[in-house]
């Protein structure tokens, strides 16, 4: 449910304070903190109360990404009309280095902890992180540990039942849900942040953005391929705008569009276009239903790059202890799906029906 603001409230019910059960210390916590939303329960109901000249669109960000699409058209002219073949090939290499650093980096290693890597291959994942752009790692893990545990509910920070453009871009242009405040303190971040590799990108985000999400792309074609300041400038746009989207459409259209064999009660979906833009991360129903499995799909078929980039690096000794669903376990999903499709049967206990948050 949307934020509600006092206005908006049915005034046949009683405001006094007999009425209003004390809210938890979390939500207490959070709201004093903030001080733009408090929560109060009356009538065995929750109403949350919001300062609607605060909640709403972040007009800074808004204004920031028009701008921001505006450079990405006008690169992508640039790339692939004015720049020779080397500048089209540096920076469709340069965006698939960055994206495994969100792939098998943030995503499936900080997230999900599918596999354990080495000092030296933490420290590439996070330099392969921050030439992507998609903020620091501790940021993004926790966001993204919170929209597992409480996905498609108020405290999805990309909640697609707010609509496709919302879980795509909409939720980085409006002021985050309360629920998103409050429920994110309760994601245990004690593992990522006691990582070395983790707390130096933090500290030192800012800089290290600038240098590899700006400076080297600017530089390198400005050096080697006779580019003007602006034609490698505005032409990064084309590709950094262009990885954000690849990864904003596991949001939204994976939760949206493709098929649900292992849980047909859950939002998302399994999607073969985005599993190719993204490096395999399409297989999106499987993925939420087994979180912890590295190769995020079932058959070694399906197009997986990120997938093989770990196992070449478990060969070499810089990542172990791949973890995978069993046989066993995929079948028992397989089996109950079908059942479900045939019967009109509910999940069976240990399935997510989005009411109670789960492990991620």
């Amino acid at each position: 449910m949307a934020p509600t603001s006092a206005n908006h409230l049915p005034r046949y019910y009683p405001m006094s304070e007999k009425s209003v059960v004390r809210y938890s210390n979390l939500e207490e916590q959070v709201s004093k903190e903030l001080k733009w939303f408090y929560v109060r329960y009356m009538n065995n109901a929750r109403y949350l109360y919001v300062d609607s000249n605060y909640y709403g669109i972040v007009w800074p960000n808004l204004i920031l990404f028009v701008v921001m699409h505006l450079f990405y058209f006008y690169g992508l002219y640039m790339v692939l009309r004015i720049w020779p073949v080397g500048g089209m090939v540096f920076c469709i290499c340069y965006g698939e280095i960055a994206g495994l650093g969100v792939t098998t980096g943030a995503h499936r290693l900080w997230t999900h902890r599918s596999y354990e890597a080495t000092l030296p291959l933490r420290i590439f994942l996070c330099m392969c992180h921050t030439m992507a752009g998609q903020n620091d790692l501790y940021t993004w893990v926790r966001d993204h540990r919170l929209h597992h545990k409480f996905s498609e509910t108020d405290a999805d920070p990309h909640n697609s039942l707010r609509g496709m453009f919302f879980a795509h871009v909409g939720w980085l242009l409006t002021r985050k849900h309360p629920d998103v405040m409050i429920k994110g303190r309760t994601i245990d971040m004690s593992d990522v942040i006691n990582d070395p590799v983790v707390r130096f990108q933090r500290r030192f985000y800012v800089p290290l953005y600038i240098f590899f999400r700006f400076f080297i792309p600017t530089y390198l074609p400005m050096r080697y391929m006779n580019a003007t300041f602006s034609q490698a400038f505005i032409g990064l746009f084309g590709t950094y705008l262009g990885s954000l989207h690849c990864t904003w459409f596991v949001n939204s259209l994976a939760h949206w569009w493709g098929t649900k064999e292992y849980n047909v009660k859950i939002k998302p979906r399994n999607n073969f276009f985005v599993s190719y833009i993204t490096l395999g991360e399409g297989f999106h129903n499987f993925h939420h239903t087994f979180p912890w499995d590295y190769t995020i799909g079932e058959f070694v078929w399906q197009f997986n790059p990120g997938q093989k980039f770990i196992e070449f690096w478990a060969k070499i000794g810089l990542a172990k202890n791949l973890k995978r669903a069993t046989p066993e376990q995929v079948k028992n999903r397989l089996e109950n799906a079908r059942k479900i499709k045939d019967q009109n049967r509910l999940l069976y206990e240990n399935d997510h029906p989005y009411k109670f948050p789960h492990d991620y």
